[in-house]
């Protein structure tokens, strides 16, 4: 029931009894941690011994190699990518690019591969680029292989896979050779109204160090967690998953390669660590792998989400499956040839 406040000449109720305003009455995180340790040292037990199960140890031993290996380039990978966002102008690309928009997409397919950065980073610079005057085209173009074939991720790719230096040159032909084809589909087929112009998206009142570190911390978190999440896949599927069903799909070279590319866009691994995650399904072969890694950095689950959210729904809905489907015909064609 609610208090009333008298004051001269009319009542008023005031505010109901309970908890005050900020407050809330559930159970505070240090109860809940020590119930959680009290289920752990009860349990200890047939904790410690399914964890001794060779199938545990199995999915450890992957899942733990997957993370230590690709954790220092993806770490990398974030902090050259905040440099570039937060210090290069993105008036810099619009000066560096020709006019002619043909000409244009190359030149951003190949400045793709020479600046460092995540699909998580790639498309606030292609939308930066298109509110700059930059013919969608060719910020489409920046915005496909930046992720794909810059050097940390071909470097990752190179230690991932040792003494197979034509995984590194698919990877980098394969990811180029998509991002200027559909470049140019754009320029050729795309409509204005498709693409809806991406809004201004500045530092928010924050100087360049406190934006460096905020989009270092972001970067992380949200690459760090997809990693984690496709470790986890990857260990699981090697763990847990019958070896009759491996060998089925990597038996049969389309099954492969189309199993492998589903995989890429539901994981949804950052670019800077897929490498490692592909080199631990051995099971498959060296194409289906290659489709894993052009597939990845281009169409994937968060990614389709940031296309959608920068340059709206219609664009992301029509652009993604195409690449997609572009992307898996260029690396089977580029994997017959190089792998």
């Amino acid at each position: 029931m609610a208090t009333t406040t008298r004051t001269p000449g009319r009542t008023t109720p005031g505010p109901p009894p309970g908890p005050a305003p900020g407050r809330t009455s559930g159970p505070s995180s240090p109860l809940v941690l020590t119930f959680v340790l009290l289920l752990v040292a009860v349990g200890q037990g047939p904790i410690r011994r399914g964890l001794a199960a060779p199938v545990m140890q199995s999915w450890m031993t992957v899942f733990v190699a997957v993370v230590v290996q690709a954790l220092p380039f993806l770490v990398l990978g974030v902090l050259l990518s905040a440099v570039i966002a937060v210090w290069v102008p993105a008036s810099f690309f619009a000066r560096a690019l020709p006019g002619r928009p043909a000409l244009a997409v190359p030149v951003a397919g190949v400045a793709g591969a020479v600046l460092p950065g995540c699909e998580c980073a790639s498309v606030p610079v292609a939308g930066a680029l298109v509110r700059r005057g930059v013919t969608p085209a060719a910020a489409l173009a920046f915005l496909l292989s930046a992720p794909a074939i810059n050097p940390v991720v071909l470097t990752a790719t190179a230690v991932a896979f040792p003494r197979r230096p034509e995984m590194v040159a698919g990877r980098l032909v394969a990811g180029l050779v998509v991002a200027c084809a559909m470049g140019w589909l754009w320029q050729r087929l795309g409509r204005a109204e498709w693409l809806r112009p991406p809004r201004h998206a500045g530092h928010g009142g924050r100087t360049k160090g406190e934006a460096f570190w905020g989009s270092v911390r972001h970067d992380v978190t949200h690459a760090g967690g997809f990693l984690v999440v496709g470790a986890a896949a990857a260990a699981t599927l090697k763990a847990v998953a019958p070896q009759s069903w491996l060998r089925a799909a990597a038996g049969n070279p389309a099954l492969g390669v189309l199993a492998l590319a589903a995989l890429a866009v539901l994981l949804s691994i950052c670019s800077e660590a897929d490498a490692f995650v592909a080199a631990s399904l051995t099971e498959f072969s060296a194409t289906a792998k290659l489709a894993f890694l052009v597939v990845g950095p281009m169409v994937d689950l968060k990614l389709f989400a940031l296309q959608a959210g920068t340059f709206g729904r219609a664009f992301a809905l029509r652009f993604a499956p195409v690449t997609l489907v572009l992307a898996v015909v260029v690396s089977v064609a580029v994997g017959a040839v190089l792998l």
